[in-house]
């Protein structure tokens, strides 16, 4: 399970391509462009009318897709989205708001960990937060753009969590949580390597490296 956040144009979407297989691209924000034509993506978007009921059209049409048999990858794009329009329902039909946070995390959760069952493969996509961390280290800057304890409740049963970035127009990905940004990997031991090795890594050059992580933190000075 691979939860990938980032500023919009990095590619996050793009990385569906990598997985091998019949695919379903599940589309909150119908940025579908990177991936028409696909052969082997399905793509479902979200229309107007789903969203007053988007909890149970998430949930009916993940359990038909998944249960079919037929797909490797399901990507949810992005959560961001899907956060902002699931708590909007369970404000309109809550007398007390003070639930309101909890009943969202307690969605969230369970869905994750109805994915962390389905026996398929997992992308899911949010936007980023920049914080313009102060701190003397600079460490934190980054998360993903959704609430602090839904992100969590959501992810605990992934695998994977970075941040996609570019940098002298290549795209990378860090999951090294020691950066104090949202970050995981127990697939491997990389840290930081370029996006197009998401699934299949290849040996990084240490100088190579080094010129990413230094062009990295002189963007994020400036």
């Amino acid at each position: 399970m691979y939860f990938i956040y980032g500023d919009g144009g990095t590619g996050k979407t793009t990385l569906l391509k990598q997985f091998e297989g019949p695919k379903l691209l599940m589309s909150f924000d119908h940025s579908v462009n990177a991936i028409r034509g696909e052969k082997d993506i399905d793509v479902l978007l979200l229309e107007q009318a789903d969203i007053p009921v988007i909890q149970e059209t998430v949930n009916s049409v993940l359990g038909r897709a998944i249960g079919s048999g037929r797909y490797k990858t399901v990507m949810l794009d992005n959560v961001t989205s899907l956060q902002n329009y699931v708590l909007e329902n369970i404000d309109g039909k809550s007398k007390d708001g003070r639930q309101n946070y909890q009943k969202l995390q307690v969605w969230f959760r369970v869905l994750g960990e109805n994915l962390r069952n389905s026996n398929v493969t997992v992308v899911a996509t949010a936007h980023q937060v920049d914080t313009e961390s102060q701190s003397m280290d600079g460490k934190g800057r980054f998360k993903a753009d959704m609430n602090d304890k839904t992100f969590n409740a959501f992810t605990a049963t992934f695998d994977f969590v970075g941040r996609i970035f570019k940098v002298k127009g290549e795209r990378w990905i860090d999951c090294d949580p020691e950066t104090g940004d949202h970050g995981k990997n127990r697939i491997d031991d990389r840290t930081k390597f370029k996006a197009a090795e998401l699934v299949n890594p290849k040996p990084l050059e240490e100088p190579k490296l080094q010129e990413v992580e230094e062009a990295e933190n002189k963007e994020e000075k400036e």
